[in-house]
């Protein structure tokens, strides 16, 4: 499938992207455009404005991509509420991994084009779902 968002991915577009090819479509393609009116027809919009995957009822795009998917993996769920603080701070989740991921994300925004942002941060993505993943089986923090 295509996919398509907005230019200049932060946290909540590069983890959707993640968790689009990691769990939805792994051979998905990612089209990135400056305005919501000039994504593909053919494209599933996703982290843009009328974009039915965005935010919505106060959550970010990832959440909505957990619901309308039924992803219900707890270390996805986890991951949701960490994003959620990185892209809306907005303090409903208790995540103090927020702040660093945000960070990392709009740092390598800065110095990498979108499709690279994407395959950078993927590996960083894999590595939070490994560590929750395995938080959750262990019922605390791995060591």
């Amino acid at each position: 499938m295509r996919w398509a968002t907005r230019r200049g991915c932060h946290v909540d577009r590069a983890s959707c992207a993640w968790l689009i090819r990691r769990f939805i479509d792994p051979a998905a393609e990612f089209i990135f455009v400056d305005d919501p009116d000039d994504a593909p027809a053919d494209a599933t919009a996703f982290d843009m404005r009328g974009a039915a995957l965005s935010h919505h009822e106060g959550d970010c795009s990832f959440e909505t991509f957990l619901r309308r998917y039924e992803l219900a993996d707890p270390a996805l769920i986890e991951i949701g509420r960490i994003i959620h603080e990185a892209d809306l701070g907005d303090e409903r989740y208790d995540a103090p991994e927020a702040t660093g991921l945000d960070v990392l994300i709009r740092g390598l925004s800065m110095t990498l084009d979108d499709d690279r942002v994407l395959q950078v941060s993927g590996p960083l993505f894999d590595g939070l779902y490994a560590f929750k993943q395995r938080a959750h089986m262990l019922g605390r923090e791995p060591a």
